[in-house]
Parts: C-alpha cells; structure tokens; sequence
C-alpha cells in the first residue's frame, strides 16, 4: 500500500536521509491519525542511523534559521516547521531495541532495526511505518495488522501483552486512553494483561498518570474509560476514593443508588455540555464524600448528610497526590462541590428572591458552571419527577437573571465597607465591624434593602445604635 503523503515535510526528510545514506520513516501516531483522518501536528521520524545527524541536516535543508532541540542523553532531536498556518512538531530518533529492569519503566536502549523500534511500540495502531526515502516513498510497513485492528477498533499490542505492560505499565493507562479516545475495543488478552498487571502502576509517577487519566477525562464519553479503570482493578489504585463509590447497601429491603454510575452518568451528562477540563473534575468529586458520610436511618432511608462539605474537603488531598495544580483551579472545584445541592434544593422547593440572591452570592462567577453540574446531576428514571425538576431549573435559571440586572449580587461588593464603619465610629477592628457587615450583607440578599449605599449607610447607623456605638464622624 502506497500513501499519499501531502505535507512537503516527508520529501525534504526522505531526500535528506537519502543524502545521508540512511533509511528513513514516519512512524506512530501520525501514521495513525492518517487513517483516521484525525489531524495530527507531531510527526515522529525513525531512521537507521543518526537520529540528531538527520535532524540538523533537515532543518538546515529548510533554513538556516531553524532551531533544532537537541537531546544526546536520549539520542533525539527536534524543531518546529511552519507551513502556512500551521505549525509542526518534527521529532527525530534513530531506530532502537529495548529492554527493562523490573524497578523501572526507563529502558536500558540500544541501536536497533526498524523491526526492533516496531516491536517496542505500545499498540499495533501506533506500530505503522511509512517509508520517506525517494525509492519506497510512501510505502506502509505494518508487520502486527495496524490497518486491520483501525478498521474493527480493535486495540491489542504488537507482542505479548503480559511483557508490553510488565515493562512500562502506563502503557495500561495509554490503552484505556486510547479505547476511550477512540471509541475502540480493548481485545480480550489485552484487557486480561492489563489485570494481570495493575500492580506494577505503581512504579509510574503520579504527574505521567494525572496526563492520561486527564486525557480520559477530556474524552467525548469519559465514563467508559472509567469502566475500564475500574474493571482492570486500576481505579482502587489510582483513585481509591472513586473505586469506592462503587456498590449498593442494602438494609430492611432498603437500598440507594450506585453512587459509581450515578457519578459518570453526571460526568457524560456535563462533557456533553462543556469541555472545560475543571468542571468535568467537579462532576467527577461532587459526591466522592458520600461513602463517609453514609447512615442507615429507619425512618427515612439512606442518608448522606453533609457529603457536600467532607467532599469539598477531599478535594486537596486528591489534587496534591495526583498532582494537579493547588491553584485558582482547585479552588472552583472545591467551591461547586460545596454548593451542587444548593440548585437542585432550589428546583425542588418555592423558589424565593431571598435563596436565589444567596446562591448568586456563594457562587460568584461560576454560577453558570454550577448550573450545568447541577443540571447534569438530575439523573432519576422517573419521567415525571426529571420534567419537573428541569422546569424548575429554568426557573431558577430565569430568576437568577432577573435578580443580577436588577440587584447585582455577583461578585457581591458591600456598598459600606469596614473602613467606612471603622472611621465614622473611630473604631479599631473590632467584632462589632463584623456584626454590622453581616446585618448589611444580609438585609441585601434577603430584599430587605436594595444594594445601594443610602439604605445600607442607615442600616448601619441603626444596627451600631443598638451595639452602643454612636458616629463621631457624620
């Protein structure tokens, strides 16, 4: 089979490597992605001999400008090439064989054929060639069936599974990516190796697995890469406090719902809306408190007070060892983990001016993102009981809109701040600055006062008046 390769990148590098007396071929994703017809800018390059030399001598080929990044501790090179709009990621290596020790995924590496470089490839999907040099131009080399396994969504690996994923376990996590990503089927011995194998995801660094499970996350249909995680036995290593959401207690003929599937039903429910990669973590956490909070009441059932609050809490802990960024992030996942309950309580009770006001203030900015979680959290098989909650919702959602033009309680800012109070008082920071704050904060999101600085100025000389305090500046 013969491609046709369109970006003048492939010629310059074949024409150079025939200069050089070297073989030379796209190999990996790029091949891939070309069946696919998914785009692809990262090109990976394999050739018999030097993968630094072939670089440099490319890049200067094109212009002299052209910054080559060089790196002689893993015998790779690369550089950006512009074409139009378009901007490619060049990677260069000479073919290797590889081998491991058992305490670590870095291979022990040697020079190799491209047969070797083929067998050290992850997937038959990413173990396809093509040949640049001008007499086999465009010639695919796919010695484990790639085309075949794209054209069933099959992914296996191109040796022995056990010894594939013994050697560098993340590749685990790259499978159930790839499947998920793809939409494609894990074949039986690959997902049986994977099983076999789970333990050893413990010589991977937390910042290469948070990549792939990341990647997982920002899939189309993310849950089905966590049925995968969780049916290899890879969740209750990586994600115990996910893995252990999984199951129904059952109590006096009583049970409640599998909180595991509730969660990525939420979570498919909220990548069909956003792709934003933090809120998709907060549909992943908003119940991860339940299984700690969870009590048997007779009269009423499964409860799981206050989950809303020890799951906001657990949001560090899981950041910090997943290595994720204790940032402005976190922060919003931590905030809409805390309040998910506060819309759907809203939907199902008289919806009031006053809460509608509080939950705009609690919720700031991330009001929409909130929303959203919220909205995909209504996942009841009762017709009915879904219809009225959604026409509460846009209730809910109409009033919050109404009640921002008309109040603007988001990103609340007091029209009397505590130094206004300090200095007409001649007061130093006291409790009783606080107390007033509150009396004004309040009075705004009950109605009591509008959000102007008039009513709360008099709302603050009668609140001191009956602390005892008395303006000493008027």
């Amino acid at each position: 089979m013969e491609l046709i390769l369109n970006n003048p990148i492939y010629k310059i590098v074949g024409q150079t490597a025939d200069r050089l007396g070297m073989r030379a071929y796209a190999v990996g994703g790029v091949v891939r992605d070309y069946f696919l017809q998914r785009p692809c800018t990262d090109i990976d390059i394999v050739c018999l001999g030097n993968g630094i030399e072939l670089a440099e001598a490319t890049a200067a080929s094109i212009s002299p400008n052209i910054h080559v990044s060089v790196f002689k501790n893993f015998g790779t090179a690369s550089f950006h090439y512009h074409d139009g709009e378009t901007v490619w990621q060049i990677e260069f290596v000479g073919a290797r064989r590889e081998s491991y020790r058992h305490d670590s995924r870095k291979p022990i590496v040697e020079n190799g054929t491209l047969q070797d470089d083929q067998n050290r490839r992850d997937f038959t999907i990413n173990a396809m060639a093509v040949s640049l040099n001008d007499d086999t131009f465009g010639q695919l080399l796919d010695p484990f069936g790639g085309i075949h396994d794209l054209d069933q969504g099959i992914l296996r690996t191109p040796l022995d599974p056990d010894i594939t994923f013994s050697d560098d376990p993340l590749r685990m996590m790259r499978a159930i990516r790839f499947a998920t990503q793809l939409q494609f089927h894990i074949n039986d011995e690959t997902l049986a190796a994977i099983q076999r194998n789970a333990e050893r995801i413990h010589i991977v660094s937390a910042e290469r697995i948070t990549t792939e499970l990341n990647k997982i996350i920002l899939s189309p249909t993310p849950s089905q890469g966590f049925w995968l995680l969780q049916k290899t036995g890879l969740m209750k290593l990586i994600f115990p406090e996910f893995s252990n959401l999984m199951g129904v207690d059952t109590v006096d003929g009583r049970g409640h719902k599998d909180n595991f599937h509730h969660t990525l039903q939420v979570l498919d429910h909220v990548a069909a809306e956003s792709d934003n990669l933090w809120l998709r973590w907060a549909a992943i956490l908003h119940d991860i408190g339940k299984p700690q909070t969870k009590r048997y009441d007779a009269k009423v059932g499964w409860t799981f007070h206050g989950h809303e609050v020890r799951g906001s809490r657990m949001v560090k802990p899981i950041f910090t060892r997943f290595r994720l960024p204790l940032d402005s992030n976190m922060k919003y996942v931590q905030k809409l983990v805390l309040l998910h309950l506060r819309p759907i309580i809203l939907a199902q009770d008289e919806v009031t001016d006053s809460a509608v006001r509080r939950l705009l203030f609690d919720a700031g900015d991330d009001i929409d993102d909130l929303m959203t979680l919220c909205q995909a959290d209504i996942t009841s098989k009762n017709p009915e009981k879904v219809r009225r909650y959604i026409k509460n919702f846009q209730l809910v959602r109409q009033k919050l809109v109404e009640l921002e033009e008309r109040d603007r309680i988001r990103n609340f800012q007091p029209p009397v701040s505590g130094n206004d109070i300090m200095e007409t008082f001649n007061l130093s920071p006291c409790h009783e600055i606080g107390i007033i704050k509150d009396a004004i904060k309040d009075a705004i999101l009950d109605g009591q006062i509008p959000n102007e600085r008039e009513a709360a100025w008099q709302l603050m000389l009668q609140k001191a008046a009956e602390l005892g305090l008395y303006p000493t500046k008027q």
